[in-house]
């Protein structure tokens, strides 16, 4: 009996040493819990793909259809256009799900980026690299700067378009298990910064000369004598990613790593030692590799007529082929640093070596290669039918009719452009869809075009942390799965969404400030 109240005793301690849970934690694992009842993701997609044919036929039948401006990013050109919705059960409608399923496949972005990149990821990740850089941060960054770290590095990320996705996640959420820490947190702190704040940098981007070719394209619809420039947005650009970037690490530190509680799962003994010699042989090899291989790309880049220049204008960033060829240029990169990490630390002696450790990256892909399969045939459909663009023109024009004040109706657009986002996740043809809607709107009440494309990024970027419709969306839950086996879509956007709204929150705040008190969105 003794033993048994001894047993009672020290329960109840354990069980009082455990904080209660806010509102907030059971808010987000009510969501985590209904999110992962939900079946795999591959049959989410089958479903929802099922759910587009029936709809897109019973639209069809109803005749809906609707008649909008939109700006051609090849063009630059206005286009008028009627989108009707087309019936995935009509005969053209049969005849495309049946004739375009390799061809959604295949032109389907994150699959050529992922196996690209991969190969020069897979064989660093294999030699021991990403092991050995992460015990060497983990050796000279203090432990609370890691969260800072990451999300700044994620909100750069964006120079290289869609490789943070595949680099800094699991970066991420390894370095994070080397402190001790719950990978998970680290995982979502990069992910954050890559995504929820996608649409700003400290530096010019490669979206950023589409997206102001397009507000241009819509400035002349109602002008044809102004334009704005790259820079547009840069000083809003450039306050926003620091601002961010402490919402982002705050978030982490303050509500997702409490929450998700001590990492129970397996931790790697080597990652508790030190850099051994080899290692640090290796990390010096990979190191000459990295500074030989950003000489090459310099010299193919910057000089006046070099190859990676646009031939024409002479432009690096834009349509020039150094943007074009950038995901190759990481995974070449990738590759050198990892092979000459693999000599240096004696893991590879051979190009066998080589070849398996691409090879044993590849076959751990299968299933996101499936999955990616699925969603990219339910795009295509959801593509096909039109309902998205119906969806997103009948929004704006409810809005632009709305006659709201300037304010509101700024916030209404920042609000149609995150709910269009969660349907439309790529940031370039959402934006040539509602350009020429609200620029001319916007210009008509005295608002700079400046101030609408900035209000865009703001409505744009945060929903891409929590909409399983997101390219990426699918590769991160792959991530999560190597650390929480039982991780699913309910797990991720528990874990994002308070970044979705903190990061929307306080992004709207600072871009209303800005407005009111009349700060220049950018130079000029």
């Amino acid at each position: 009996m003794a033993a048994m109240s001894e047993q009672r005793r020290v329960v109840s301690v354990g069980e009082a040493a455990k904080p209660p849970k806010t509102f907030l934690q059971k808010l987000l694992d009510g969501v985590e819990t209904a999110g992962n009842k939900v079946p795999h993701p591959a049959v989410i997609f089958f479903i929802l793909s099922g759910l587009v044919i029936v709809l897109s036929h019973l639209f069809y039948l109803l005749g809906t259809s609707v008649a909008y401006e939109v700006v051609n990013p090849q063009t630059h050109q206005v286009e008028h256009a009627t989108a009707t919705v087309n019936s995935l059960l009509s005969g053209d409608g049969l005849r495309f799900m049946l004739t375009s399923m390799v061809r959604n496949f295949m032109n389907f972005g994150p699959v050529g980026i992922i196996l690209v990149v991969m190969i020069g990821v897979g064989l660093a990740e294999q030699a021991g690299l990403m092991t050995a850089l992460i015990k060497e941060i983990v050796e000279v960054t203090p432990r609370k700067a890691v969260t800072w770290i990451l999300v700044t590095v994620g909100v750069l990320g964006s120079i290289a378009a869609d490789a943070g996705y595949l680099v800094l996640i699991p970066l991420g959420a390894a370095a994070f298990l080397s402190l001790g820490r719950h990978p998970l947190a680290g995982l979502a702190a990069a992910f954050s910064g890559v995504a929820a704040v996608f649409g700003v940098n400290f530096l010019i981007v490669p979206i950023d000369p589409i997206l102001t070719e397009i507000t241009n394209d819509a400035i002349h619809l109602l002008n044809p004598t102004y334009s704005i420039d790259l820079a547009a947005n840069f000083y809003f650009g450039f306050v926003s990613s620091l601002v961010l970037i402490v919402v982002c690490a705050l978030i982490t530190e303050r509500v997702v790593e409490p929450r998700l509680g001590e990492y129970h799962g397996e931790i790697p003994t080597e990652n508790s030692e030190g850099i051994s010699p080899a290692e640090s042989r290796g990390l010096r090899f990979a190191l000459y590799a990295l500074v030989a291989s950003i000489g090459v790309i310099v010299l193919l880049t910057f000089p006046s007529g070099a190859p990676l220049r646009n031939q024409e204008t002479g432009a690096i960033v834009g349509n020039s082929p150094f943007m074009n060829c950038l995901i190759v240029l990481i995974m070449l990169v990738f590759l050198a640093i990892g092979a000459a990490y693999g000599i240096g630390a004696g893991t590879i002696t051979s190009m066998v070596d080589g070849i398996n450790a691409v090879t044993k990256t590849f076959a751990s892909l299968s299933g996101l290669i499936f999955l990616l399969f699925v969603i990219s045939q339910f795009l295509a459909y959801f593509t096909y039918s039109n309902m998205a663009t119906i969806v997103a023109v009948n929004m704006g024009d409810a809005l632009s009719h709305a006659n709201l004040h300037t304010i509101p109706l700024m916030l209404g657009f920042i609000t149609v452009t995150g709910v269009v986002g969660l349907l439309i996740v790529g940031v370039i043809p959402k934006w040539a869809l509602l350009a020429p809607i609200f620029v001319p709107l916007f210009m008509k009440l005295g608002v700079a075009p400046e101030a609408v494309l900035a209000a865009y990024r703001v409505g744009d970027s945060p929903p891409n942390v929590v909409t399983p419709l997101m390219p990426y969306f699918a590769l991160v839950v792959t991530f999560a799965q190597r650390y929480d086996r039982s991780a699913g879509v309910g797990t991720i956007i528990a874990m994002m969404l308070p970044y979705g709204v903190a990061v929307s929150v306080v992004w709207i705040l600072l871009f209303l400030a800005w407005e009111l008190l009349g700060i220049p969105f950018g130079p000029g």
